[in-house]
């Protein structure tokens, strides 16, 4: 294993000649993360249209990725059911699917493996895959070692740097990077029914305040704050995106929202969720993968971002990251109080500010695009 450090970004392994005739993408978990790494697969498909392009991703994750049309395959790995049946030693059916995920593995028959995770359990992935040359990206934990070569993880603050750089190692071209990801037929039309089974067709602001970590969540009295301002001031029905955990307490901002706004946490899968953002006049989100998926869509977004801050240059004039620096932030993982001034230092009054500045720029640019959103809602 190499460590290839920033001057060696265009390298290339000694006596590499032939462009790859089978990549295996690598990222787990974290549907934020795979929806900033997509457009690695986008990129790839680019530069190597007659390549196969398989990814390995745990299931929970596998079916985001089947809406990448970069791809060939996606192969999923059942690490929650795995964990399950070690509980209740069902041994023979770990090792049955064990040996299936490991056949799938060898018939891919890869030239190359981007692990994008840089992770143990994903490096032990990429070895068994048996590639001819393996790439890891940051890779810790000991993975570093499973690695031919190792690219160091971006410290820029431009969204999905890191991936960018991968892309540049492999001398692949990283310009115009975008999510990789569309939405599909039976997406789109879920999504239009909800919409107008809420009135919520005629103009709409997705609303994402939910993601994993307490610390990245804004207070639940901002958002009340917010939306009847979007509704009053720009005629945008507020509509409240997250998980099946999340209904309760999108059902308490809307209710102290009142007005218009809709509560469709629980209600759409992550197709569904992808195509709202797509087609939302504006999206509102914290750090969570549906704001990434808008901002790397090009769609006016507004990014709040505290105890975490994935990037602070959007690359596009329709986003911009709302971010107020404390002496502690960003903690991450490991907060160091229990009220996270620096999510509610981010006032209401500072996002709707902002709207107009994302709002301008989108129609300045779609009108001399001609381009529109992929749900049929906007006014422009």
């Amino acid at each position: 294993m190499r460590d290839c450090g920033d001057e060696s970004l265009n390298a290339h392994q000694p006596g590499e000649s032939m462009p790859p005739r089978s990549i295996l993408l690598i990222r787990l978990s974290a549907i934020g993360d795979i929806a900033m790494a997509s457009g690695v697969a986008s990129a790839l498909r680019r530069a190597y249209p007659g390549a196969r392009i398989d990814w390995l991703a745990q299931s929970e994750a596998a079916g985001l990725l089947k809406r990448c049309p970069g791809l060939d395959r996606v192969l999923a790995w059942p690490r929650q059911a795995w964990r399950e049946n070690m509980k209740k030693a069902r041994l023979a059916r770990t090792g049955g699917e064990l040996r299936d995920l490991l056949r799938s593995l060898r018939l891919g028959d890869y030239d190359l493996v981007l692990d994008m995770q840089g992770l143990l359990k994903s490096g032990l992935l990429a070895a068994l895959s048996g590639a001819r040359r393996r790439i890891g990206l940051g890779s810790r934990e000991g993975s570093a070692w499973l690695m031919h070569e190792v690219v160091p993880a971006s410290a820029d603050e431009r969204i999905a740097s890191e991936y960018k750089d991968l892309l540049r190692y492999v001398r692949v071209e990283a310009r115009d990077y975008g999510l990789g990801l569309e939405p599909l037929e039976g997406d789109e039309q879920g999504a239009r029914a909800l919409l107008a089974d809420h009135g919520a067709g005629e103009g709409y602001a997705a609303v994402c305040p939910f993601t994993t970590r307490a610390q990245k969540h804004w207070p639940e009295e901002h958002w009340a704050e917010l939306l009847p301002r979007l509704e009053r001031d720009f005629d945008l029905t507020p509509v409240i995106l997250g998980g099946p955990a999340d209904k309760e307490a999108a059902e308490r901002i809307r209710s102290r929202a009142g007005g218009r706004a809709v509560n469709l946490a629980g209600r759409t899968d992550l197709g569904q969720s992808l195509a709202l953002v797509r087609g939302g006049d504006l999206v509102v989100g914290v750090d969570t993968g549906l704001t990434h998926m808008a901002v790397l869509s090009h769609r006016p977004t507004l990014a709040l971002f505290g105890s975490t801050r994935p990037y602070l240059d959007p690359e596009t004039e329709r986003a911009e990251v709302l971010y107020s620096a404390h002496s502690c932030s960003p903690c991450r993982r490991r907060p160091v109080c229990s009220d996270y001034p620096c999510m509610s230092a981010i006032t209401p009054e500072w996002v709707l500010g902002k709207v107009k500045e994302v709002q301008s720029s989108k129609f300045e640019i779609e009108e001399e695009r001609g381009e529109h959103c992929p749900l049929p809602t906007n006014r422009e």
